[in-house]
């Protein structure tokens, strides 16, 4: 598997044998991990994760499908999969409809290979990947020019996802200049989306130790 290196999960689950079960399948990723739908509420509310694994059976009695709408209303962009061995047809099928939807269903007990492929595409491809894909759309709709202020931000917004699935997975320093050449910008532009990167805690500081020093020097 391509580990996708410090991605952020939030894991709401209060099974232990479940959580040993992740830890073991999903080394590489920062793992956060809530045993309730209310405490994860609380976390996504103090840090977005970049994805939620979520049980159906929770603590206290909670179902985790119910806290769908509540998760999306904080963190509309995080994809979200749901883990359950008790939803039947049609609680999946509403788990995956609707505005409020969660991008996956998997089956307890689940299966780690099937688990490990279904992350790795909702954090590549899902969430924040769908997001730019419906900003494109709507510019191109708008017939917006590269001038106007909401083209420049999907531009940037589709550059740093594309440099978080560059760098994620890595443990090589970035060269600045060979990324300025490949996505057609200057150094500078460059500097700062790493930084905006780095301080949203998407990205490792150690991909570019000296972003704080450098981006003074140009400043």
């Amino acid at each position: 598997m391509n580990t996708i290196a410090m991605a952020s999960i939030l894991v709401v689950e209060d099974d232990p044998t479940q959580l040993r079960l992740y830890s073991k399948a999903l080394r590489g990723y920062r793992l956060t991990c809530v045993t309730s739908g209310t405490a994860a509420l609380q976390s996504v509310r103090e840090t977005t994760p970049d994805l939620i694994i979520l049980d159906h059976v929770l603590a206290d009695g909670e179902r985790g499908a119910e806290f769908l709408p509540k998760l999306k209303a904080v963190a509309a962009h995080v994809p979200i999969i749901i883990i359950s061995g008790t939803l039947d047809i049609q609680g999946k099928l509403k788990a995956l409809q609707g505005p409020h939807s969660a991008h996956y269903v998997l089956e307890k007990p689940v299966d780690i290979d099937e688990l490990e492929k279904t992350v790795e595409i909702a954090l590549t491809e899902c969430g924040l990947g769908e997001t730019i894909h419906v900003l494109q759309s709507l510019d191109r709709a708008e017939k917006l020019s590269g001038e106007e202020p909401d083209r420049r931000f999907t531009e940037r917004l589709a550059r740093q996802h594309e440099l978080l699935k560059r760098l994620r997975g890595t443990d090589d320093r970035s060269n600045i200049s060979q990324l300025s050449r490949d996505f057609k910008v200057s150094r500078k532009t460059i500097i700062r989306d790493l930084r905006e990167l780095i301080q949203r805690h998407q990205l490792d500081p150690a991909v570019y130790p000296q972003w704080k020093n450098e981006l003074a020097e140009q400043d």
